[in-house]
């Protein structure tokens, strides 16, 4: 008996059901592979933009004038988004009469938290699909099989003398199911847990220099108070 083993013709032999989970199963990839992609970049970006501005910052750049030259872009991210939203309620509470430092730095460490949960939003996303994908593609990929397998066997049962050239197309058409979810878990699982893996680094960037300005707003408020009239311009 003669067979074509190429993978189209192993999906159009298939049952219409095994047909739709290897459509969905390839779909998933296609979508997996477009979200790792755009991640991996995005995160290449956010690391390089980070370090950029934390050479800045450490420079001993004025944070004034650092906050300032950050106001005229259009979208900031990451480290410096967190720095702006900080002191941008530094600047704000500071003013006002009768603020204690410690009111201030309270309402300024908030709006740093808020900001940074804004961010680590961002970079979350689209990995919540990675993970569903990781998670169910070999177990759709495997009902697939199932189901293939059981079609075999049922259209056997026509059959007054079973060989096995009559079993192993139909065995075979089932397994590019298990085969294709593997083929879009895999990299699904791998890329989750890597940019899980790099997100987390990066919460832990974020974490120290929350900490590290807030040092500075602190010593700068104790030894170099600024006047309302030179804050007003900043903000």
């Amino acid at each position: 008996m003669n067979y074509d083993a190429s993978l189209l013709n192993y999906f159009l032999n298939a049952s219409l059901v095994v047909k739709c989970v290897m459509i969905i199963l390839a779909s998933a990839s296609v979508f997996s592979w477009a979200y790792i992609l755009q991640r991996k970049f995005y995160l290449q970006d956010i690391w390089k933009a980070d370090k950029k501005f934390e050479k800045i910052f450490w420079s001993g750049e004025d944070l004034s004038r650092l906050y300032s030259e950050g106001r005229h872009r259009d979208e900031i991210e990451g480290v410096e988004a967190i720095f702006h939203a900080g002191f941008k309620e530094f600047l704000r509470f500071r003013r006002q009469a009768g603020a204690t430092l410690e009111l201030v730095m309270e309402n300024t460490q908030r709006a740093m938290r808020v900001a940074q949960m804004r961010e680590q939003d961002k970079l979350e996303t689209h990995l919540s699909f990675l993970a569903i994908v990781g998670s169910t593609s070999p177990y759709v990929g495997l009902f697939g099989t199932v189901w293939g397998i059981m079609q075999a066997f049922r259209a056997l049962a026509n059959v007054q003398q079973a060989t096995i050239s009559m079993v192993a197309p139909g065995i075979a058409e089932a397994l590019i199911a298990t085969a294709l979810g593997l083929f879009a878990a895999i990299p699904a699982v791998i890329a989750y847990n890597r940019y899980t893996n790099d997100i987390g680094r990066l919460m832990n960037r974020f974490d120290a220099f929350q900490e590290e300005l807030t040092n500075i707003l602190i010593r700068q408020s104790q030894h170099n108070p600024a006047p309302a009239a030179q804050l007003q311009t900043v903000e």
